[in-house]
């Protein structure tokens, strides 16, 4: 079987019914995955569960990656219909408006209590998760932990302010888990993360585009920042996400990997 081959493995990923997370359930069942998706809706979950169990197998929980009783429930049931599990990805996160510094207010504007949420969401909405849930890891493995950071980890962009923090402390993580599972566990569990540059999302597509699909002046300025001139594609992301699932990173851990259209490599000039 080729190093790059993912047919029967095991995936769990938070926030799989987000524009990103679709994208890579359907892809991951395409290539013969088996995988469980972990959502806040119902209703769009079983909607999309209807639709992926034609392509694969498929499952699916719904409810807070911040509240443990849950996650243990899922890893409870997990263990019990596939004995374990070979990834983790712990796509869910996102923002609030009064953690984004709006153009016409200031830092001292922002709400605590939605920076708090955020960070909440971001940062022990992966860390919790992987608490959890790495338990199903066989022992005599090599599984992986794949976390989404984000170019507003990599440098200051402006007004995201919840979410630059949140998504530097995933970086931060990423880096000390796959030290610490390195050191204890061996080759067993490696860590990385995939950080998106500008991909239209639900969150922000209002902030890059119009409602006639033309580009906001914030739109613009990323896409002139950006070498390739546009925003990426969902499904761009595939290919990462398979090479970290797959026995072919076998020796990557604890990296941040752009996907960006080459934003994070120019300078403006």
């Amino acid at each position: 079987m080729s190093i790059f081959s993912i047919e029967n493995k095991r995936v769990v990923i938070t926030g799989g019914s987000g524009v990103l997370g679709q994208a890579a359930v359907q892809y991951l069942l395409e290539n013969n995955a088996k995988v469980c998706v972990i959502n806040r809706s119902p209703q769009k979950l079983e909607a999309l569960l209807t639709k992926w169990s034609a392509v694969g197998e498929v499952c699916g929980f719904s409810g807070d990656v911040l509240d443990q009783g849950f996650l243990e429930n899922v890893r409870d049931q997990l263990k019990e219909q596939w004995g374990g599990i070979d990834v983790l990805i712990n796509a869910a996160g996102g923002n609030k408006p009064g953690a984004v510094i709006q153009p016409d207010s200031q830092f001292f504007d922002a709400s605590i209590e939605d920076l708090k949420s955020v960070f909440d969401l971001n940062i022990l909405g992966t860390l919790l998760p992987t608490y959890v849930l790495a338990a199903l890891f066989p022992e005599d493995g090599h599984s992986s932990v794949i976390n989404y950071s984000s170019m507003a980890a990599d440098r200051a962009i402006t007004r995201v302010l919840g979410y630059s923090m949140a998504k530097g402390s995933i970086d931060v993580f990423t880096k000390w888990l796959a030290v610490e599972f390195a050191k204890k566990y061996g080759e067993r569990i490696r860590v990385n993360a995939v950080a998106p540059g500008f991909f239209l999302t639900e969150q922000n597509e209002r902030l890059l585009t119009n409602e006639d699909g033309s580009l906001t002046d914030r739109g613009q300025v990323i896409v002139q920042n950006t070498p390739y001139g546009r925003f990426g594609q969902a499904d761009e992301l595939n290919g990462i996400i398979h090479y970290l699932c797959s026995p072919a990173s076998r020796f990557t851990t604890g990296i941040i990997i752009p996907i960006d259209g080459g934003f994070s490599a120019f300078s403006g000039v």
